[in-house]
């Protein structure tokens, strides 16, 4: 299981600091991120315009980021001192390549979410599909995280969008691919990053084989942030949706604020039904669910079946089963015959081409003709 922090009242030593030019007195021992938020600047999870977006705040992502003596650095993870000059202002900040920790560039043999259903494995041997690397940092807090290593982690490669690129290009000759998938943790987080980097990806890939994949969980991804994906070379993408109510997004995430919760589902599903309405046949588009009977019920799958197949039946839908991991151990994995139910009821809500992992590998979807 994992530590949990708890809160502590202390006497903490008073120190000065220099912010956007002015001159303050804070207490010391605390994160440049909460000496701006004691200092009236505003920070939020979600990009709503706030001072400083700060959505994973485990220092993998980098959204936070402001200039700290002279350099860029996470503001949630960075410790303030006496005497440190911050600035907070966009121009300092885009003074600097956007940085982030990447790691992984590694063949993979399955996908993800995003990944067309021809090119998944039909056997236990199969070749690679596709090279990936994974961003560091995530918004939601799932328990059944299969990247923790990654999500939570702040010690991988400190990346600029160049380095990456470059890095993955090397990969793609590697393994022989022509499919660059991002992944995570959750990619989208710092807007910038991913931007560019995708951006300098397809001018290393110029070749109209080249692939780019980004894999998301959508939480964050507006209509004008997917064209700005589009329009910087992303080829496909694989948003997931994580529940239909509320709660059930509280408890796939781990998001404990309501309000938060029903956002960020909200903004999810607004993402699929926009890039399907603007993009369905011009990108490929995979949509993830998860299953697991101790997180989502069965009704619940059926009606997110209804609500994708309302949008496009055709589109290709992945259920996830979703397995125990990380702070979750006590659930069971689904069985081959369970994921083969779900994959029935997806069908039965109008769906045209169902996938579903299994223990025994992907399923789907059904033969037509």
């Amino acid at each position: 299981m994992a530590r949990v922090l708890q809160k502590a009242s202390q006497e903490r030593p008073i120190i000065k600091v220099l912010v956007d030019g002015q001159a303050f007195e804070i207490p010391s021992r605390i994160t440049i991120l909460r000496a701006l938020e004691l200092l009236g600047y505003t920070a939020s999870r979600l990009p709503d315009g706030s001072d400083i977006f700060a959505p994973c705040r485990t220092g993998g992502c980098w959204a936070c980021a402001v200039v700290v003596d002279g350099e860029l650095k996470p503001s949630c993870m960075t410790p303030v001192r006496d005497g440190v000059a911050i600035q907070t202002r966009r121009d300092a900040i885009e003074g600097f390549p956007p940085l982030r920790r990447i790691s992984g560039f590694q063949g993979h043999t399955v996908g993800g979410v995003g990944t067309p259903r021809w090119l998944k494995p039909k056997g236990p041997f199969s070749r690679y599909i596709e090279a990936a690397c994974f961003a560091h940092g995530c918004i939601l807090r799932c328990p059944t995280c299969q990247n923790w290593e990654v999500t939570y982690s702040s010690s991988a490669p400190l990346l600029s969008p160049a380095e990456a690129a470059r890095t993955m290009t090397r990969a793609r000759r590697e393994f022989g691919v022509d499919r660059m998938a991002i992944s995570g943790g959750e990619c989208t987080l710092n807007r910038r990053w991913l931007i560019e980097y995708l951006m300098e990806l397809r001018r290393l890939n110029r070749d109209d084989a080249a692939r780019l994949h980004v894999d998301t969980n959508a939480v964050i991804l507006t209509s004008d942030y997917v064209d700005e994906l589009v329009e910087a070379g992303m080829t496909d993408i694989g948003p997931d949706v994580k529940g239909l109510r509320t709660t059930t997004f509280m408890r796939i995430t781990n998001i404990r604020d309501a309000s938060l919760a029903s956002k960020l589902l909200e903004t999810e599903w607004k993402a699929v039904r926009y890039i399907v309405d603007r993009y369905f046949g011009r990108i490929f588009i995979g949509v993830g669910i998860p299953y697991n009977p101790s997180l989502i019920s069965l009704d619940e799958i059926h009606k997110m079946g209804l609500k994708l197949a309302n949008i496009e039946p055709r589109l290709q839908v992945c259920a996830l089963d979703y397995r125990p991991e990380f702070r979750i151990q006590d659930i069971k994995k689904p069985s081959f015959s369970q994921m083969v139910q779900v994959k029935q009821i997806l069908e039965d809500a109008g769906l045209q081409c169902v996938i579903c992992q299994t223990e025994r590998g992907h399923i789907g979807p059904r033969k037509t003709g």
